[in-house]
């Protein structure tokens, strides 16, 4: 006769087992949030980029009638318009990115030393970060108008100018013999004054954080101001300038509101994103869209891949 049926109860987890489970189960949400949000858009980008797909086949799209193709990626590679347009975004994000980390670096430095109204100051450095984008665009707009704007007004009547100048319209003007790209050079000085306030924020953080006491140290032993700048206050910012290097160039290689508001892309300042949105709404051309935003999403991997590496090596070293 044969022995009943024993069923065992699951054996209890372990501590580990229940912090490893609880930690699954309270990131499961922004996981989700994650894949539904990022991951199946772009891979969603991905697919139409290998697709001839425009925005009327839409309410027909299958995956049976999709006509794969690379000849997305080869007008893209073969077009002077995407050369062009990833230069200006290269230069833009390249100027944006130095402007932005020295100003904020400089002005970081200067006060660094307590002084009367510090925080009144610092406050009001933190207004063009704050300040929505819409209304720095306009206010922008407003004080470089051709016919009413401040700037201009100035530039002729003080300054002696000829004539106004167009300022997010004029793609180049000689100064001193050199041709000058005068709304690129605009957008540039824009991003900078915005984005000049973030980078002053990380570096007082991490300037708050270096110990008197080195300083205190190095000047006992003879250290000037220039040396103790060079070689303790400026290695104990490498880590952090590195980063807001890295930030800085990613968020300012794919920039489109502020360009849009400001030109709407005219003048010389077609960027990527500029096109991505050109080829989408104005030529309805969803497969050239999503290949130049394949473009711009390998090319920015690259850079975080050699900045990982850099660190690695770093820490190895």
């Amino acid at each position: 006769m044969s022995s009943p049926a024993r069923f065992s109860l699951p054996p209890r987890l372990t501590r580990r087992g229940r912090e490893n489970l609880n930690g699954y189960l309270l990131s499961g949400p922004s996981l989700l949030a994650v894949v539904v949000v990022v991951v199946l858009p772009f891979l969603a980008v991905v697919v139409f980029a290998f697709a001839e797909i425009r925005l009327i086949d839409i309410p027909r799209l299958s995956l049976s009638n999709i006509d794969w193709t690379l000849d997305n990626f080869a007008r893209a590679m073969q077009s002077g318009a995407f050369w062009g347009a990833l230069w200006t975004t290269v230069s833009y994000a390249t100027f944006t990115t130095i402007g932005s980390i020295g100003a904020g670096l400089a002005v970081a430095l200067a006060m660094r030393r307590p002084f009367r109204g510090r925080g009144i100051a610092r406050a009001a450095l933190l207004v063009p970060y704050v300040l929505p984008v819409i209304a720095a665009a306009t206010i922008w707009r407003t004080m470089l108008n051709t016919q009413y704007g401040v700037v201009n007004v100035f530039g002729v009547e003080v300054l002696g100018w000829e004539r106004p100048i167009g300022f997010l319209s004029t793609t180049t003007m000689d100064i001193a013999g050199a041709p000058i790209p005068v709304a690129l050079s605009t957008v540039i000085a824009f991003e900078i004054w915005k984005t000049a306030p973030l980078a002053f924020l990380f570096i007082t953080a991490r300037l708050q954080s270096i110990p008197g006491d080195i300083e205190e140290a190095a000047k006992i032993d003879g250290a000037n101001s220039r040396q103790i700048l060079g070689r303790i206050i400026m290695p104990q910012l490498r880590a952090v300038v590195l980063l807001v290097i890295l930030l800085r160039f990613i968020w300012s290689f794919q920039s489109f509101a502020d360009i849009y508001l400001l030109t709407r892309g005219g003048g010389g300042t077609e960027m990527m994103a500029i096109k991505v949105y050109t080829e989408l709404i104005t030529r309805a051309d969803i497969g050239s869209a999503a290949a130049y935003g394949v473009l711009m999403s390998a090319i920015l991997t690259v850079l975080l891949i050699a900045y990982v590496a850099l660190s690695r090596r770093k820490e190895e070293s």
